[in-house]
């Protein structure tokens, strides 16, 4: 991992190695992001929600892509719920609702690319 420190509000350095497991700690009975880059093509936030904690349904205007890195959480896509462990993706389609329920503690990448598929 770097021994340099992280700068840009969070984000990550160029060129450098990272684990990204490693970059969020958990937080008993909170959810905490991180964004690692924000740009006009997109972002990639890492999360790391405790035991029990959910985001509402809700919708984006973009394709988001989520990658589980550590423990469970439940998906829920368009009414759907889709049970997501470490190592598991899942793309999240634009304008559909969605919400994310941790069924132990984890952390997972979102990859928001906004634009539309061609």
């Amino acid at each position: 991992m770097s021994s340099q420190p992280i700068k840009n509000s969070g984000r990550l350095n160029p060129a450098e190695i990272y684990h990204l497991d490693k970059l969020l700690d958990y937080v008993p009975g909170s959810i905490v992001s991180r964004t690692l880059i924000q740009s006009k093509a997109g972002t990639v936030t890492l999360f790391s929600f405790g035991d029990g904690q959910s985001l509402s349904e809700h919708t984006a205007p973009y394709d988001a892509l989520v990658q589980v890195l550590d423990g469970e959480t439940v998906l829920t896509i368009d009414g759907k719920p889709i049970a997501v462990k470490a190592g598991e993706t899942v793309l999240m389609p634009a304008n559909i609702p969605h919400a994310v329920n941790s069924v132990a503690s984890s952390k997972m990448l979102l990859t928001m690319i906004r634009g539309t598929a061609e």
